[in-house]
Order: C-alpha cells, then sequence, then structure tokens
C-alpha cells in the first residue's frame, strides 16, 4: 500500500492569479520599505567601516533583486501567457 499522495495544483482562475500577484506585489513593498530602513541603520552601525560597507552593499543588492522580482510580477505573465 502507497502513502504517496499525489499532488495537483489547482487551475488559477484570471481573477485569482491578479489577487494574488496583487498580493504579493504589496507584501514585495513592504519588504523593501523594511529593506531601506536597514540599510539606514546598517549604515550607522557602530563597526569596522568594511564590515559596515560590506553589509550596506548586501542590503542594497537585496533590495534590487525585490525591486526586480516586483517588476516581474507587474510585467504580468498569467498562465494565459506561457
Amino acid at each position: 500500500m502507497s502513502t504517496v499522495v499525489p499532488f495537483r495544483r489547482p487551475q488559477p482562475t484570471r481573477s485569482r492569479v491578479a489577487s494574488d500577484a496583487a498580493a504579493v506585489a504589496g507584501d514585495l513593498l513592504d519588504v523593501l520599505d523594511r529593506l531601506e530602513g536597514l540599510v539606514e541603520r546598517a549604515a550607522a552601525m557602530d563597526r569596522p567601516a568594511i564590515e559596515v560597507e560590506r553589509s550596506v552593499q548586501h542590503l542594497l543588492d537585496a533590495i534590487g533583486a525585490v525591486e526586480r522580482a516586483s517588476d516581474t510580477i507587474g510585467e504580468g505573465g498569467g498562465p494565459e501567457s506561457a
């Protein structure tokens, strides 16, 4: 007897896709706000300069990645465009 349960992803409806995209886009904006706050806090740390610079650069890289993800969601690319 097998205990494997097949995973089937339900076909998303157009309204659900738009709703999911809007929710993720909103969450990404929240992440951007938090990362920008972290950049400010990291820049003000009383740590060796190289550590501060690297920390800030990594956070700026993360901001860039989140912005690219947000741009990708904004481009559409739902199931009907695949």
